[in-house]
């Protein structure tokens, strides 16, 4: 197998989303993320008008460090911005804060993940008419990245947690419908694991409308805690021309520094022979 470039989340910002692995002191998580082994941090940043940009930019450059992508999901869970709320002033928000995105993402040549920034089909609206909003509403924060050449990923996520665009094929049906060039999917190995019938045929099926990639085991733990074959999973990666970051966004058990630790080495074993030492 090819060297996987190997990259972790890390919130920039305090949060309660539990698969984000790493939350706290900005410069000594960068720290230890950079001494194991990664290669670039995920960031995932609620409110990108807080951030300190340029503070940033040192902190990573001076730990060698990319950020090949930010995610947006905090938005959803701490504020509950989504594209498909009945409100119109909470859609338009989470609009505008997708855009708020693109700056920061222009400057560390990070794709915009969209997870549940996309919401629900909530109580009291028509499925036909949140995925309308949907395709609305990323095809504004299209537009706008494009301006600076900034990709933006939608993630297919499993049904307990929105019934919006649960699997690959789904998420290729509504690239299609929005219509930009800009617009690809991000395939998350735990989601895959519940709503995809055969996981490397939807890879191939995502081609080149992969964007990036997250890794986390059956059972959300690191790779290497479950049941997940990695080895063949990533092995379809190449195959496909698939050369970008593989991000592991998993839940920080037994901690955040074992479960970071114990990831890399599983996936780095995979770099060397192709199948995970054991024991």
């Amino acid at each position: 197998m090819n060297r996987l470039k190997l990259s972790v989340v890390l919130s920039v910002q305090q949060a309660r989303f539990d698969a984000v692995a790493f939350k706290g002191n900005l410069e000594s998580n960068l720290a230890k993320i950079a001494g194991w082994g990664y290669e670039g941090v995920e960031l995932a940043i609620r409110d990108p008008q807080v951030v300190d940009g340029e503070a940033l930019a040192a902190l990573l450059a001076a730990h060698g460090l990319a950020v090949p992508a930010i995610g947006t999901g905090q938005a959803w869970g701490e504020e509950h911005l989504s594209y498909s709320d009945p409100d119109p002033v909470v859609r338009q928000a989470a609009i505008e804060r997708t855009k708020a995105h693109v700056p920061l993402a222009c400057r560390f040549n990070a794709t915009i993940i969209i997870g549940l920034l996309r919401g629900l089909v909530q109580p009291g609206v028509n499925p036909a008419q949140a995925i309308a909003w949907t395709v609305a509403a990323l095809r504004e924060c299209c537009a706008a990245a494009a301006e600076s050449g900034v990709r933006i990923a939608l993630e297919p996520i499993n049904r307990y947690e929105t019934t919006l665009v649960n699997n690959v094929a789904q998420g290729l049906e509504l690239i299609d419908r929005v219509g930009a060039d800009n617009l690809g999917l991000l395939f998350d190995t735990f989601h895959a694991n519940i709503e995809e019938p055969v996981i490397d045929a939807s890879l191939v099926a995502a081609g080149d409308r992969l964007f990036h990639v997250h890794v986390a085991d059956s059972n959300r733990w690191y790779p290497g805690a479950g049941h997940l074959d990695f080895a063949h999973i990533l092995g379809v990666l190449p195959r496909i021309g698939y050369s970008g970051f593989v991000s592991g966004e998993f839940m920080p058990h037994p901690d955040a520094d074992t479960a970071a630790q114990r990831a890399i080495a599983h996936l780095r074993s995979l770099d060397r022979d192709g199948a995970p030492r054991r024991g």
